[in-house]
């Protein structure tokens, strides 16, 4: 669970080291010319961009697509260690309570491979690597567990005890995962108000968040044809723009483009480009024109946050940010490959 860290804080150090890992990671153009190379040629290219260590470590049993999906989280799981290590006081309390996402993260994996009944072997070597510390706990809780309702008992005592209380004989793993979303933004944004760790403008993100999170989680579920009454309890209280007003109307939407009619007339929500993304969408069948929408308006806006902050947290939630997306295209990028994807297919899934 993210400490609230005591002791000055290193705003200009921590900045500066923030703004430079950003600048060295892989830009759009960079990402385009890996679409052309074998995934051999691309584990070769990503060794330069800080990949190297992660790579070298399963080199001995890996080769291709699988060594370059293997190296992926452990290298995002480093760079967030490194990120926190490097921030001191306040503003390692700041980045932990926004970094704290991804243990969330690891758990729903873990719950993912209980409940489809992966092998441990299989998952501690292609999932959640071994080799990785900071998968030893979810590897012992999937060793440990035949069924989610195991997982939830030996979770007792632990920070995601009082997330998963309300599941007590539910087996649907949706449920599970739209309930720990629920409970990391409720806890993110009570401590963005509070105490030591309150900070308005990052509680602004946190629910920028939060909205672009629900409409997805909308327009996903319209696409499966789920009930409005399923829709609206997968929904996460908080957001910015969207508030449980026009949620509860969203929520009884029938269509994407009625979906789309309430969310405009929400106060605040940044409705631009969705059009076009709502038509490249139904041609394509995917969701992913939205998705990345509305990735890019976040980053816009972290964008603007850092440099109108330049001491501040942003710089670094920035690169964390930017961070995770160049990992999502790299395994975007390789599972095209795998599959043999055109490179049209794959770019477009990417957002380049």
């Amino acid at each position: 669970m993210a400490t609230i860290s005591t002791g000055q804080s290193n705003w200009a150090n921590a900045s500066a080291r923030g703004k430079a890992r950003k600048a060295g990671l892989i830009d759009d153009t960079r990402m385009r010319q890996l679409l052309q190379q074998s995934p051999d040629s691309i584990a070769a290219s990503i060794a330069e961009f800080g990949y190297r260590d992660e790579l070298d470590e399963y080199a001995d049993k890996l080769s291709g697509v699988d060594l370059v999906e293997a190296a992926l989280n452990p290298n995002m799981d480093r760079d967030l260690n490194q990120v926190l290590g490097f921030c001191h006081g306040h503003l390692k309390g700041l980045v932990s309570i926004y970094v704290e996402r991804f243990t969330y993260q690891k758990l729903k994996t873990a719950l993912r491979a209980i409940r489809s009944g992966v092998s441990l072997e299989i998952v501690s070597s292609q999932v959640l690597p071994e080799q990785n510390e900071a998968n030893r706990p979810w590897l012992e809780l999937v060793n440990d567990s035949e069924t989610l309702q195991d997982a939830v008992s030996a979770l007792e005592g632990t920070q995601f005890e009082r997330a998963l209380t309300d599941l007590d004989g539910n087996d649907d793993l949706m449920a599970f995962e739209d309930a720990l979303d629920r409970h990391y933004y409720s806890s993110a944004t009570k401590k963005r108000r509070e105490g030591t760790a309150r900070h308005p403008m990052l509680l602004r993100y946190l629910r920028t968040e939060i909205d672009h999170r629900n409409v997805i989680n909308l327009f996903r579920a319209l696409k499966q044809e789920m009930p409005a009454e399923t829709r609206s309890e997968m929904m996460i209280t908080g957001g910015r723009a969207i508030t449980s007003t026009f949620l509860r109307q969203a929520a009884e939407a029938e269509n994407g483009e009625a979906l789309l009619e309430i969310l405009r007339r929400a106060p605040g929500f940044d409705d631009s480009g969705f059009d076009e993304a709502l038509i490249e969408s139904k041609e394509r069948g995917t969701l992913d024109p939205r998705v990345n929408l509305l990735n890019s308006q976040r980053l816009d806006l972290l964008n603007r946050m850092n440099s109108l902050n330049p001491l501040s947290a942003f710089p670094l939630i920035y690169y964390i940010e930017s961070k995770v997306l160049e990992v999502q295209n790299l395994r975007l990028l390789v599972r095209g490959k795998a599959v043999g994807l055109p490179d049209y297919v794959n770019e477009a899934h990417m957002g380049l």
